[in-house]
């Protein structure tokens, strides 16, 4: 979806006529103002003077711009009013500026026929006074200024139209036809606005390396302008920059920037601020999701490797995962402990006719390596069986050698059967 200033970006996009015939109205005083256009009946209307409809028909578009944020329904209405007076008296300037603000208003309800047509209407006022049409206001015509004013505006919204409608080319062409005159004329508050609608364009095309420096143009314009509404939206637009491209860290505090503007002004940019908090959510959201991502992949993580010693763990105990033929040949279910297979024998009484004299003294461990030993278990097998190390083993092995005065290991068990030990 579009993210462009629906109605604020177009309506700002031109600065205030040059003449300073009307005021920023947006949400300051309407209430007063429209109690004084309140006392004009038609009838009285009809009997006003020159000077009494200009004064008027300015009061009218005030409240046509001071309504264009908080009230759609009465600035359209007023809009009108505007308009009713203008176009009867041959104000071109005045009549381009509400048929703008009614094409807006239907562009914002994507009536996008419709505000082509009242955009066209726009255009045929500003070429009017080009050629030198004047008013009772402008006797001697507009000045290069106001026109350029008029025409810049236009193109800045017939750009966010087509930027709508999904015509990027047309958008960008009337996007550069304002800027060439905001530029002219050192508008930099308008040139921030119209900076800040390239970015918002670019996000949506999936180009947010294009989109960065057309923020910071923004920014830039913004700072020059001392604009702080301008300076708040530069930062909504990067922390709408980068919250799409899942940088949430700098998306929350260049949005957190801007919410600190917009909550200080809550009746005419609530609908800014608005943006700028469904933003602040989604990149909380986001930071959220990867959080529990993360903690999944650790945790997975954490299993995987608990798993792993355990199976480990099984595989020394089991002999790395030996038959029962195998295991049962080299002495299963032998364990070096005190009440395990032969601790019985660990005594040396003899079972054989050996004399008590001439066995040796053996122990535990020495009694187990050797009865593996008969069954013909290697050092290795030994070392797996007892859970000791084959150099262990080695050393174990040796010294049953020496203990029974045999020269190998046929001869230690040929002696250990004779003793009775086996």
């Amino acid at each position: 979806m579009k993210r462009l200033l629906v109605i604020s970006t177009a309506l700002l996009l031109a600065v205030l006529p040059a003449s300073g015939k009307y005021n920023d109205y947006r949400g300051h005083n309407v209430d007063s103002l429209e109690r004084v256009v309140a006392k004009w009946t038609p009838e009285k209307v009809a009997r006003a003077s020159q000077a009494e409809l200009v004064e008027l028909n300015n009061n009218y578009r005030n409240l046509m711009l001071g309504y264009s944020q908080i009230n759609r329904t009465k600035s359209d209405y007023y809009a009108h009013k505007a308009l009713e007076i203008s176009t009867s008296q041959g104000w071109h300037y005045a009549s381009q500026d509400a048929y703008r603000y009614i094409g807006l208003h239907l562009y914002a309800t994507e009536q996008y026929d419709s505000a082509r047509f009242y955009y066209g209407k726009a255009l045929e006022c500003v070429s009017k006074i080009e050629t030198g049409a004047t008013s009772f206001t402008n006797p001697d015509g507009y000045t290069e200024r106001e026109i350029d004013d008029a025409k810049s505006a236009l193109y800045g919204t017939i750009g966010n139209l087509y930027n709508m409608q999904d015509s990027l080319d047309q958008a960008m062409e009337y996007y550069a036809k304002a800027g060439e005159i905001f530029e002219k004329w050192g508008w930099n508050e308008s040139n921030s606005i119209l900076w800040y609608n390239i970015g918002e364009t670019l996000v949506d095309a999936g180009a947010p390396k294009k989109a960065e420096p057309a923020y910071k143009k923004a920014l830039e314009y913004a700072l020059a302008a001392g604009d702080s509404l301008m300076i708040a939206q530069a930062y909504k637009g990067f922390g709408n920059l980068y919250q799409s491209q899942g940088r949430t860290v700098k998306a929350l505090r260049y949005l957190k920037k801007a919410d600190s503007y917009f909550k200080n002004h809550k009746k005419e940019e609530i609908v800014f601020r608005e943006e700028t908090m469904d933003y602040s959510a989604q990149a909380l959201r986001q930071q959220r999701t990867r959080l529990i991502i993360g903690l999944a992949v650790v945790l997975a993580l954490l299993v995987a490797g608990a798993v792993i010693t355990l199976a480990n763990r099984s595989k020394r105990q089991g002999g790395r995962g030996r038959g029962p033929a195998e295991t049962s040949s080299c002495g299963a279910g032998t364990k070096d402990t005190p009440g395990g297979a032969g601790a019985s024998e660990a005594s040396g009484v003899p079972t054989g006719p050996g004399r008590l004299a001439d066995i040796p003294k053996l122990n535990d461990r020495e009694i187990a390596i050797l009865k593996l030993l008969a069954q013909g278990c290697t050092n290795s097998q030994i070392a797996e069986q007892i859970f000791l190390s084959p150099e262990t083993v080695k050393w174990y092995r040796k010294n049953l050698l020496l203990k029974f005065d045999a020269a190998n290991s046929a001869e230690l068990i040929f002696r250990a059967k004779e003793l009775g030990l086996l």
